[in-house]
């Protein structure tokens, strides 16, 4: 190390800067290759499946985990981990695919995905209860040496990274090209139907493809945790989103695709951190795939002649005839709620009822545009946050009474979330549920990086508290009574918006938008309206939140609020908007019941979101 900074020491500065170039591009490079293994993988299961595995990046987890325990606790020398790594890794993804995703086959479209999102949710969590969520080192297991190589540096674990990349590669073109299970994997992956009827064995080529991918995924994130010398339990979700990047650049089931897409995801990365700073890495990541998706749904390298992804039409929603509540039943319901506070229940009781109540009127969002119109949005938390922000900056710098900066904060949403999220409405299948996480991620990044504005890392704080008409609310009673009306008046509004004639126009696009085009429907006017609608409750939540909490930053509305949110507009009923509102109060109450269970929240609603894509995917009440 010291003789390569000696060496760097002596260049002119042009030389310095190829140096610093070439090291940045061996870097990206390097990155790439572990991408790919991630990436391949997704692009294996969506060859075969159709289906966006969000559970890979939980399967990075467990594999940085197994290699920590293999090289801290046993000790076992670096060939062996890898084989270890793999072989357990390889497991979790044939357990995955038999008892998570083939009983689903004959579901609707949409209930594999969901249930990815449920085991990954399931194996974070399993994984930060047996090890804890305080990060852990990996060392590498090689010498600590830098090679030069022209003007830049590289070291055996870079070696190594690309060694394993190249293997891999070799090794699955190897089985794809001449092996017989490699044939019926490729046959599966161009026509499944066909490939049933010529005697291939759809299941075991399933159980192969799982395997595989978990196999990469695993090593990929051990060589990771190698590489930074550090794992957590937070890595998870990273991962799913840079493979998800990697391999829809390059072609959603697109092997040689994904392998391109990955090393070019880490070379605008490198090259981006080079130029504007570590904190822009994730940003240009995601731009680039808003842009891929936009300009190139079918991805960088796909054929010309490919047909683009089909409309998951009809599919959102599970058949069902839903549970038509009375009306009296309603009112008493709305009744015993209001008038709650006058008997003796606890602060901890309004407290979670308050959280409800903000957690449904982001449900309200949500239903409104998954599960009326047909838009699956991943990342409805950036609603919440631009909300937030923008109540909060109106009430801090310009003096705006709270109750008018919360209504600023929903107008604000409607309009730049219906701005942001209007590039995915070209977009079919699983690639909006793609864009609208991808564009979640850059609003939070945007929040981190526009210091002049959002204050970046530091966040805001010094929020004002809740108040109406000049009257400060600050007792838990005057709360609560304040968020549960405005919930119930969101609520009122969306229902008679459903019963017009376009709530009607939303659920014919949502039901064939084909055909809802050919009645005359302006795809794109409709789904404009919808976010528009959906964005002010998301903004008006976030706009209280806010103020509840005198202090917000750019990871106060994270993903996993925006599945949380899908989870209980499934629990409820896609498109109905009493089940949002009681999908809210059982998904927020179920864990407080159990108060020795607090650290099980996240475990639990992933086990609820699999049993209802499993049992009862048209949610309790049914859908709308």
């Amino acid at each position: 190390m010291a003789g390569a900074f000696a060496s760097a020491a002596s260049l002119s500065p042009w030389g310095h800067r190829v140096s610093s170039w070439l090291d940045y591009t061996i870097n990206g490079l390097i990155v790439g290759n572990v991408y790919a293994l991630v990436a391949v993988g997704l692009a294996l299961i969506f060859g075969v499946s159709r289906l966006i595995n969000f559970a890979q990046g939980s399967i990075y987890l467990v594999g940085a985990y197994i290699g920590w325990v293999a090289v801290v606790q046993l000790h076992t020398p670096l060939p062996l981990t890898i084989i270890v790594v793999a072989v357990a890794a390889a497991l979790v993804g044939l357990v995955i695919e038999r008892f998570g995703l083939r009983p689903l086959q004959n579901s609707v479209r949409i209930a594999p995905l969901l249930a990815t999102i449920g085991i990954s949710f399931v194996l974070d969590q399993l994984v930060m209860l047996t090890f804890s969520p305080n990060p852990r080192a990996l060392p590498s297991q090689l010498p600590d040496v830098r090679f030069q190589v022209g003007g830049g540096t590289i070291g055996p674990l870079d070696l190594l990274i690309a060694g394993v990349g190249l293997t891999s590669a070799l090794l699955l073109f190897v089985f794809l090209r001449y092996s017989k299970l490699g044939w019926a994997v490729r046959a599966t992956a161009q026509d499944r139907d066909a490939a049933m009827q010529m005697g291939v064995d759809v299941n075991r080529v399933n159980q192969a493809v799982f395997g595989i991918a978990a196999a990469l995924g695993g090593v990929s994130g051990m060589l990771v945790g190698m590489y930074y010398n550090q794992i957590d339990t937070a890595m998870s979700l990273q991962a799913t989103l840079k493979g998800v990047v990697a391999e829809v650049v390059g072609g959603a089931g697109n092997v040689p695709g994904a392998v391109i897409g990955s090393l070019l995801l880490g070379l605008v990365e490198s090259y981006g951190v080079a130029v504007f700073g570590t904190s822009y890495r994730n940003l240009f990541a995601f731009l680039l795939l808003v842009v891929v998706l936009v300009l190139r749904p079918n991805g960088l390298f796909a054929s010309a002649r490919q047909a683009p992804p089909e409309p998951l039409t009809g599919t959102f929603i599970a058949p069902s005839r839903p549970v038509r509540i009375p009306r009296w039943a309603l009112l008493a319901a709305a009744a015993i709620f209001a008038v709650l506070p006058f008997f003796p229940v606890s602060f901890y009781v309004l407290q979670t009822l308050i959280n409800a109540w903000l957690l449904g009127m982001l449900a309200l969002s949500l239903t409104l545009v998954a599960g009326t119109i047909g838009q699956v949005s991943l990342g409805h938390a950036a609603l919440l946050a631009i909300g937030a922000y923008t109540s909060a900056l109106l009430s801090l710098t310009l003096s705006v009474p709270v109750g008018l900066s919360i209504i600023g904060g929903g107008l604000m949403c409607a309009a730049l979330g219906t701005a942001l999220i209007s590039p995915s409405f070209r977009l079919r299948g699983h690639y909006v549920s793609i864009a609208t996480l991808a564009i979640g991620e850059i609003v939070s990044l945007v929040i981190l990086n526009w210091e002049s504005v959002t204050r970046g890392p530091i966040g805001i704080s010094g929020i004002p508290p809740l108040s109406l008409f000049g009257y400060d609310l600050i007792s838990p009673t005057s709360i609560y009574w304040f968020s549960f009306t405005v919930m119930v008046v969101l609520a009122l509004l969306q229902g008679r918006l459903l019963t017009s004639h376009l709530g009607r126009s939303f659920r014919a696009i949502r039901d064939d938008d084909i055909a809802a085009r050919a009645y005359g429907l302006s795809l794109n006017r409709y789904k404009s309206l919808a976010f528009i609608f959906g964005g002010f409750a998301a903004g008006v939540s976030g706009g209280i939140a806010a103020h509840l909490y005198s202090y917000i930053n750019h990871e106060t509305f994270n993903t996993q609020q925006s599945i949380l949110a899908l989870t209980v507009v499934i629990l409820g009923g896609l498109g109905n908007v009493v089940g949002a509102i009681l999908g809210a109060v059982a998904l927020v109450g179920l864990p407080e019941v159990f108060r020795i269970a607090a650290e099980y929240r996240i475990l639990i609603y992933g086990i609820v979101l699999l049993l209802l894509v499993r049992f009862r995917p048209q949610g309790l009440l049914g859908t709308l």
